[in-house]
């Protein structure tokens, strides 16, 4: 069953878009859509050029601000606050804790908040912590700041998720999250750029590394302000959509719900434990979530400990420091040039395991050759 809505196209004949009635929470919707082609991709670019971009720049502060500690770490930090390699180790382990714990709870509360406000709200809150860790005088110091980063830090990937969710069908999703993850190795070449010059800057009783967070704090809160004005809450607060072009919005995510929910906006949604349970138990999260695992383990301990491993080869710290510009440059690349092949070729497994070969391979032989040690 489906209920047909008119889109007043302002004068024309009214095009006419179906939208599922969905009574039944189990019931599997397979009507037409008569959404035309060149309407869906207006819709479709304008949610990219008004969106992506806010997004990017979300994920990119994000990884810069939780992984900068491994720059401040070969420009000072850890001979003024006495860390040896137990305790450095332990600060970077402290931040995953309140980031894992308020990762789910985030995703239920992120509606009551209004994602246009939660999402750059979560960016200003670890802003303003990234900035204080600047100020930290101690080991104990540094945990306090590392915990509350997690914290604040830790809805965000859930978040940006379930938002796109609400503006992208789901075959559209996979190369929006490509767009917005890319900046994830992007953002380790501009944090050794921008440690690079901060480390150099010397006053007030603040030598080299707090500047770091000073300034990359800074910018981080900065541009979660301007956030707070350009990002809608949902479809429906939409104000760069014509009205034809909002309701077509609105109902392709009917369309593309097939029956799942019965609500027919994103505020009429409510939650149900039995799609926790359907989640938790399904085989493709069992099965992915220790690949993911093992996949994310590296990733992290490269972005971490990239600095410190070129120090260790006999670099000054400068020279270490825009030595991580090249491999995150690269990887920025790899990411994106695998999004857009994946959605070519609608291939996903074949080409995580032609990356997880390589990246094995490529560890193992410079491992014995001694030019790389991790």
């Amino acid at each position: 069953m489906s209920s047909t809505k008119q889109v007043d196209k302002g004068g024309e004949s009214p095009d006419r878009v179906h939208i599922p009635d969905a009574e039944k929470v189990h019931s599997t919707w397979n009507g037409p859509a008569e959404i035309p082609a060149d309407l869906e991709k207006g819709i479709t670019r304008k949610l990219d050029r008004r969106l992506m971009p806010w997004l990017f720049g979300l994920w990119l502060l994000a990884f810069i601000d939780r992984s900068n500690i491994g720059n401040a770490k070969i420009d000072g930090m850890t001979e003024d606050l006495q860390l040896d390699s137990n305790k450095f180790n332990i600060a970077l382990a402290v931040f995953y804790v309140p980031y894992i714990l308020w990762d789910v709870p985030s995703n239920l509360v992120i509606k009551y908040f209004r994602a246009g406000h939660y999402l750059p709200g979560l960016l200003i809150a670890w802003g303003l912590v990234s900035m204080c860790t600047g100020f930290v005088k101690s080991y104990a110091g540094l945990l306090a700041a590392r915990f509350f980063l997690g914290l604040a830090e830790g809805g965000l990937l859930g978040g940006m998720l379930v938002y796109l969710a609400m503006f992208y069908r789901r075959h559209q999703m996979l190369y929006r999250i490509t767009l917005f993850y890319c900046a994830a190795p992007l953002s380790g070449a501009f944090g050794g750029l921008l440690a690079t010059g901060l480390a150099q800057i010397h006053t007030g009783g603040y030598d080299g590394w707090p500047f770091i967070f000073f300034v990359e704090g800074a910018i981080t809160i900065v541009f979660g302000i301007a956030v707070l004005f350009f990002l809608p809450h949902t479809p429906s607060d939409i104000n760069f959509l014509t009205p034809e072009q909002k309701q077509v919005c609105i109902g392709r995510m009917r369309l593309d719900a097939h029956g799942a929910a019965a609500a027919s906006t994103v505020e009429e949604e409510k939650f149900d434990w039995f799609w926790v349970r359907r989640a938790l138990l399904n085989v493709n999260t069992l099965v992915l979530s220790p690949a993911f695992f093992a996949i994310i383990t590296p990733i992290y301990s490269f972005s971490l400990f990239l600095p410190t491993i070129i120090r260790s080869m006999g670099y000054g710290r400068v020279t270490a420091q825009l030595f991580t510009v090249p491999p995150n440059m690269g990887a920025f690349f790899v990411v994106l040039l695998t999004g857009w092949a994946s959605d070519k070729w609608h291939m996903r497994g074949p080409l995580m395991l032609i990356g997880s070969e390589f990246d094995t391979i490529w560890r193992d032989v410079f491992g014995r050759r001694g030019h790389l040690s991790v």
